[in-house]
């Protein structure tokens, strides 16, 4: 295991993450959480659903990011980071895109890196229904990629930065600045499954005065299912494609010598498909749980 990857997963990293509960602040005050068997039954949960979804979504973006990683220091000061970025609340998906006047994408080649880094913040947001879900995201994410520039200069934090102002979703900026620290998709992905259920875990000790090992014991308990969940993730991050297969579109390569080899084709050169076979697991409980957080009266945690 990598000591990058140590550094980037470690709860003391001055990213902001302490100040979030993953929805266990409000699970405790509705008395759906009053033990460690509650928590862990809600922490499997959360694992399944959200933690599933930012495994994939950091993936992707460390995939991305490796991959874009040239060109993005080429396009640092183009005119494409005057490509018009995407409101920070609005409720879009990623066919909102195709109709939007982005940054040109070069005929027979590959799209600029700022214009995918927007489409794949965007899949984020059509995969958080909840407002205060996305909001409390890019919270976070906005205060990940600010840590992670001083930490781990890239070009690829820099563009990350530049093509969502506002923050991009927590996963998208942990898989970045996973590709910025050397990490792979793999890792990345290890990652934010580990977030997923470490947050909540740490904010119900505080809760509820738990006892740490006992907590610690039920982390421990998870173990396999975080490495089955970085697995299937990853395998969703980066689906297998076939020329024979209508629903998988994949262009040539950027450098123009050749045809890519579909069943390797990352972001920078496979169509729809990459980014349609990222999972969509939905959690109501956890979106009504960050609605309702934002109304009481008195709160520990942001989210």
């Amino acid at each position: 295991m990598d000591a990058a990857l140590l550094l980037l997963a470690d709860s003391r990293l001055p990213a902001g993450g302490h100040a979030h509960s993953g929805g266990v602040e409000e699970a405790v005050r509705a008395g759906a959480v009053t033990g460690p068997g509650d928590l862990a039954r809600f922490l499997r949960g959360r694992l399944a659903t959200a933690g599933l979804v930012a495994a994939a979504l950091a993936a992707a973006a460390c995939e991305l990011g490796s991959t874009c990683d040239i060109g993005s220091a080429r396009e640092l000061g183009s005119a494409v980071i005057d490509a018009p970025a995407p409101l920070a609340n609005a409720r879009r998906r990623p066919a909102d895109l195709d109709s939007e006047s982005t940054a040109p994408e070069p005929a027979g080649g590959a799209p600029e890196p700022i214009v995918l880094w927007r489409r794949l913040d965007a899949e984020a947001d059509a995969r958080t229904s909840s407002p205060a879900q996305r909001e409390a995201a890019r919270t976070q994410g906005r205060l990940l990629v600010r840590t992670a520039r001083r930490i781990w200069p890239s070009p690829v934090l820099e563009t990350l930065a530049r093509a969502v102002p506002e923050g991009a979703h927590h996963p998208i900026a942990l898989g970045a600045a996973a590709a910025a620290a050397g990490c792979d998709p793999d890792q990345a992905a290890l990652a934010a499954a580990y977030a997923s259920v470490t947050g909540p875990a740490t904010a119900a000790v505080r809760l509820l005065g738990l006892d740490p090992v006992a907590v610690h014991r039920l982390l421990a308990d998870l173990a396999p299912s975080l490495d089955e969940t970085a697995r299937a993730a990853r395998t969703a991050a980066r689906p297998e494609r076939t020329a024979a297969d209508p629903d998988s579109r994949w262009t040539p390569c950027p450098d123009g010598e050749g045809a890519a080899d579909p069943d390797l084709a990352g972001p920078e050169v496979a169509g729809d498909a990459w980014w349609a076979a990222l999972p969509a697991a939905a959690a109501p409980a956890l979106d009504l749980l960050a609605e309702n957080h934002l109304k009481a009266a008195t709160r520990l945690f942001v989210s």
